[in-house]
């Protein structure tokens, strides 16, 4: 009997990539999927959520926006299509992860969890439309969606790295510290989502409820979180240097440093500007890239010795030929 190859098993076995296209594959999930968060703003912030009034179709009768339903239709179901680049470009991911060499199956299984996630709030977000933009399904589906944006980033710096046992890279109560900066950074993503949920964009020109919070109290829980997680991020880059970390390590903790200062000056403009919907989309634009900076400072302060590949890495015009 003649084993039958799955076509990932059979793209792998006639093509191997290079380390730059597995990383470049990985850096396009975790890109699209900052694209999908920021656009997901976007609809909201153009009071779009209920441009299309259904879901899995726009309408009752039509698959996509129709004329009627205006510029609101237009721009909810064009973040609906993205939802199939994010899915080709983690697709990419899969495939570029599975044809490695040696096979990396903790790879693999990061790139497909992927997929899970990105299937998971599709389906949320149809609930979120069905629901009328309930705040709480708004809210978990931006956080499933940061979910994505951390798995997507650990896969990317898992390319940038081998397969071997985890050694520290700077002391334990560094590593400590580290901990304690995601977790309240944590803290400080669930807060913004109740700040949005009580807050002014409610996504749609309707009636939509909103969270039973005082919207000034909850902004200024949230600026609380803020503090301390500035207040950590600056602590964890004088640390680094006082150990002496290594450079790499510490050029992370500094940018997440900038990046924080970036975002809490759009903060307080926003809070004292009524608002406006231009700087809430600068304001979750940052809020990835906070987030992406808090990842790679925790992934930093350990290394993976790299597996020397069993064969050469092919040319990637291989791909194509094998197909």
């Amino acid at each position: 009997m003649v084993a039958v190859l799955t076509p990932l098993a059979y793209i792998a076995r006639r093509w191997t990539p290079s380390p730059r296209t597995l990383q470049r594959a990985a850096l396009g999930a975790v890109l699209m999927s900052v694209v999908i968060v920021v656009t997901g703003g976007a609809v909201r912030l153009t009071g779009s959520g209920l441009g299309c009034d259904t879901w899995p179709k726009c309408t009752d009768n039509s698959l996509v926006a129709t004329p009627e339903q205006g510029i609101h239709g237009a721009i909810e179901f064009s973040n609906r299509m993205l939802t199939y680049v994010l899915c080709a470009a983690v697709g990419w991911a899969i495939i570029a992860a599975r044809s490695a060499k040696p096979r990396r199956r903790g790879l693999s299984r990061l790139a497909w969890s992927q997929f899970w996630i990105v299937m998971g709030n599709a389906v949320l977000g149809g609930v979120t439309v069905l629901a009328g933009l309930n705040p709480w399904t708004v809210a978990g589906h931006l956080l499933l969606a940061m979910t994505l944006l951390t798995v997507t980033t650990v896969t990317w710096l898992r390319t940038r790295e081998g397969d071997g046992t985890p050694r520290p890279r700077v002391p334990r109560p560094v590593r400590k510290l580290s901990w304690a900066l995601t977790a309240s950074t944590v803290v400080l993503l669930v807060a913004g989502t109740a700040v949005t949920g009580s807050g002014p964009h409610a996504g749609d020109s309707s009636d939509v409820p909103r969270m039973p919070f005082d919207w000034t109290t909850t902004a200024h829980v949230h600026t609380a979180a803020a503090w301390v997680v500035c207040a950590l991020s600056l602590a964890m880059w004088l640390v680094l240097r006082v150990v002496d970390a290594p450079a790499d390590t510490r050029v992370i903790a500094r940018n997440l440093l900038l990046v924080l200062l970036a975002q809490g000056a759009i903060g307080y403009v926003q809070y004292f500007t009524d608002v406006p919907a231009v700087l809430v989309g600068f304001h979750m634009l940052g809020s990835c890239l906070v987030w992406v900076g808090v990842v790679r400072v925790a992934m930093s302060q350990r290394e993976r010795p790299v597996t020397t590949a069993e064969i050469p890495a092919q040319p990637d015009s291989r791909l194509s030929a094998a197909v």
